[in-house]
């Protein structure tokens, strides 16, 4: 499923509007962690990632990971810095209001995988 189509059904909040193309990648699977040496051991590529983190770390994280997006479960919002530097990326962040969990069975009820379904 197009990214662009999973933000409008999760009715995601977009912080980088300025990233252009990501909303055109096809995200098969996700991740959801909030320890970042896991998030780089066993994220997928091209995937999108969920967490509460909001730290600039995030962002060299999965963008080292060469994921697609990050979303911030909770209603978790990084601060100016981390969006510019999510920019400077090519890594599109949004926000969901919705915990963790709920925002993780909802990706999976729209086709999005784990790393090893």
């Amino acid at each position: 499923m197009k990214l662009d189509d999973i933000a409008r059904e999760l009715g995601l909040a977009e912080l980088t509007s300025e990233v252009t193309g990501n909303g055109e990648a096809e995200i098969e699977r996700g991740y959801a962690s909030d320890l970042l040496s896991d998030v780089l051991a066993h994220a997928p590529e091209g995937g999108v990632l969920v967490t509460l983190q909001v730290h600039l770390n995030v962002i060299a994280v999965a963008s080292h990971a060469e994921m697609a997006a990050v979303i911030f479960a909770g209603g978790r919002r990084p601060e100016d810095d981390v969006c510019a530097k999510a920019i400077a990326e090519g890594l599109a962040l949004y926000v969901s209001p919705a915990d963790t969990f709920d925002v993780v069975g909802r990706l999976y009820a729209l086709g999005v995988k784990g790393n090893h379904a």
